[in-house]
């Protein structure tokens, strides 16, 4: 919200980059640097809808006028200021409504936890003209692959409702360590987040969690050599939730190779030697109806590189 000032009133018209979203992430996205507590207290006393008052839970609708009343804005220096390299990443599909892009590994999809800046972010500084851009889901860091962003919030929401219904077909590929013995195998393992004693946000096998569906397909396997047995699976999301994939191929024996929260770590550290320097996990496809025409997408990417390199030195018997 640029050019918000101390001492005048800021009236806004809300065009479809506003649509449907409540109007206290509205206001806290566009006042940077206003702490939360403040939003509040001005959306309990001076924020007006349509010359209405309304509560937090309030979801704007196009062509609302919205009145902010005279705001302190933190000042340049008194707002850690990160700079955010503009940047445009391989783009598998663009149309009017939505944007898939190739996700390198090692590229957060988002700012936080910190990390200054992400795809999103660095998407946004690209392309500024662009009146909406928001994440349609998320990838872990070290994932790599198939990344969806929607450039309307009607997309937005209707791929929401796509993936929650389980519309969706999302497919990765992931090296597991161990030798894979069923060509197809559904697991259905309920997950709970935790946080640990030093408040990092993990996921574990629990009965009290969250139903989570995932079927595995054997793609090829190397039985122990010079290097020690390895499966390449397919895994197809049912279900999305955190750490879904990791935390049920862990908990069956099967960690993830390079995996660094739940994998075996002393096997990574030698697979950082043999070539291996990061997760072998990649969003490889997925497909679904367009969310505004209907139209069926499939969309997928091959392996990185690197992860090919890896898969190459398999098949040479690791030498």
């Amino acid at each position: 919200m640029n050019g918000l000032s101390k001492d005048s009133v800021t009236f806004l018209t809300i065009d479809e980059s506003g649509e449907a979203q409540r109007i206290d992430n509205f206001l806290f996205k566009h006042l940077k640097g206003v702490p939360k507590s403040h939003v509040y207290r001005i959306l309990r006393g001076e924020v007006r809808v349509n010359k209405k008052r309304v509560d937090q839970t309030y979801r704007l609708k196009l062509g609302d006028l919205l009145r902010i009343p005279p705001i302190r804005v933190a000042e340049k220096h008194e707002v850690e200021q990160t700079h955010i390299p503009a940047l445009e990443f391989p783009i598998i599909y663009e149309d009017d409504a939505l944007l898939v892009v190739n996700k390198p590994s090692g590229v957060a999809v988002h700012g936080g936890s910190g990390v200054s800046f992400g795809v999103i972010e660095q998407m946004r500084r690209a392309r500024p003209q662009a009146k909406f851009l928001e994440l349609v889901h998320r990838l872990d860091r070290e994932t790599s692959g198939v990344l969806l962003l929607a450039k309307k919030r009607s997309a937005l929401t209707a791929m929401h409702e796509i993936m929650r219904e389980g519309n969706s077909d999302k497919r990765y590929f992931v090296l597991v360590l161990g030798q894979w013995m069923n060509a197809r195998q559904h697991v259905k393992l309920p997950l709970r987040k935790f946080d640990t004693p030093q408040g990092e946000k993990r996921v574990m096998v629990r009965e009290d969690g969250q139903a989570s569906h995932t079927i595995f397909t054997l793609q090829k396997s190397w039985p122990e050599s010079s290097l020690p047995a390895f499966s390449l699976l397919e895994a197809q999301l049912r279900t999305g939730r955190t750490h879904q994939i990791r935390v049920h191929l862990a908990h069956l024996g099967f960690p993830v190779s390079g995996d660094d929260k739940y994998g075996d770590f002393a096997r990574n550290k030698v697979l950082m030697k043999q070539g291996l320097k990061r997760m072998f996990l990649h969003a490889h496809s997925i497909a679904f109806a367009h969310p505004l025409t209907g139209e069926p997408l499939q969309l997928s990417v091959p392996l990185p590189k690197d992860l090919q390199g890896f898969i190459a030195r398999l098949d040479a018997g690791g030498a």
